[in-house]
């Protein structure tokens, strides 16, 4: 009987899933506030994402139905509490990984890397790995690192 064992790595490539395409959108609104943008514009995002500006008014349609955003044709879109409370738990785990990777594992940061397993950490991880880095409060890019429970005084 011949063993069957685990795919190889290169097969094992995850496709990202609507829910991680929706919190891209979201964690990009939220870098280009951080860079001043109050009202994000379409051409920013597009700019952004690489992608063209119809998909992003698309999206945009979809995540204020959804509640995440507040969208204004011709002005631009704004995050809503819930949306920015997405948006700041996902820059929180890319930023706490990009920390662990650069000062901790010793290895140069891979955005691929940190992207793809930004949106698969669970709020008891992250908060375990604040914990481990000694609550980091910035990342190796020289931007704020966002707080959580284990950070509050």
């Amino acid at each position: 009987m011949e063993k069957v064992g685990p795919p190889p790595y290169e097969t094992l490539y995850i496709e990202t899933t609507p829910r991680e395409h929706a919190e891209m959108y979201l964690k990009v609104i939220k870098l280009l506030n951080e860079s001043g943008e109050d009202l994000v514009r379409v051409s920013s995002l597009a700019k952004k994402l690489g992608v063209a500006p119809s998909s992003v008014v698309q999206m945009l349609s979809k995540l204020e139905h959804e509640g995440y955003v507040y969208y204004e044709r011709k002005s631009g879109v704004r995050l809503t509490k819930l949306g920015d409370f997405i948006a700041t738990r996902i820059l929180r785990n890319a930023r706490l990984l990009e920390v662990l990777m650069e000062k901790h594992l010793g290895i140069v940061v891979d955005e691929r890397v940190v992207c793809g397993v930004e949106h698969h950490i669970t709020e008891e991880l992250a908060e375990a790995l604040c914990k481990f880095l000694n609550h980091p409060r910035k990342c190796p890019h020289g931007l704020d690192i966002p707080l959580g429970k284990c950070c509050k005084v």
